[in-house]
């Protein structure tokens, strides 16, 4: 993600927009394991007020992460959320979150992996904070009106068991690029390929990367 968040800061007009932005793993994580707290927490009488997430307001603003701030707000700025996702430590998907269509998509490369029946618990944290950030961060007309989803199967490419974290990756980048999802290139058989290629694209265009990280925490 970090690739993404560089070369997009460095070549926007490559990109399908000039509108969006890239989270990692740390966003999706926290915001499901701080959901609670949000929930259990009391709002004024704008129903405003409640506890959101650590940094959800670096986020908002794009002050977050230090080495690649965008300084763009959420809604005015930007339209469109890239994020993978981890279920459970076992699987990962990529989500992408629409702000203007108030609408999260989920791309899923090996479906059978989490029953149908848990997604609304996965997927609200989402739903429910993202519209309640930009609103609480200044953006009144945006509504606290919950958003909707939907785990996007059709013309998903799937994966073979421990791929699905290169999968959701890739998954972004196309979409983010305004690529389709092509069997021909998403073919199991291309998986180590896709691999290797991350690897040394990580390695090649992020020089020092875990002092950037260690920058933020």
């Amino acid at each position: 993600m970090n690739v993404l968040r560089q070369r997009y800061k460095e070549n926007p007009q490559c990109f399908r927009s000039e509108r969006m932005c890239f989270l990692d793993h740390n966003f999706t994580q926290s915001w499901r394991e701080q959901y609670l707290f949000f929930k259990a927490s009391s709002s004024d009488h704008n129903g405003l007020g409640k506890m959101l997430p650590s940094g959800a307001a670096s986020l908002y603003d794009g002050s977050m992460p230090s080495f690649c701030q965008s300084n763009k707000k959420w809604g005015e700025d930007i339209d469109d959320i890239y994020a993978p996702l981890n279920l459970d430590n076992k699987h990962w998907v990529a989500i992408w979150i629409s702000i203007p269509k108030r609408h999260i998509v989920v791309w899923d490369s090996i479906p059978s992996t989490t029953i149908p029946e848990r997604w609304d618990e996965i997927m609200e944290p989402f739903l429910e904070m993202v519209p309640y950030l930009i609103v609480e961060c200044g953006d009144q007309m945006h509504g606290l009106e919950r958003y909707t989803y939907e785990r996007l199967l059709k013309d998903v490419p799937t994966a073979n068991n421990g791929d699905c974290g290169v999968y959701a990756a890739k998954y972004i980048e196309c979409h983010a690029l305004g690529v389709p999802f092509s069997p021909k290139d998403f073919a199991r058989s291309n998986a180590k390929t896709m691999r290797d290629t991350m690897a040394l694209v990580i390695w090649t265009e992020l020089v020092d990367q875990h002092l950037k990280d260690n920058e933020d925490g």
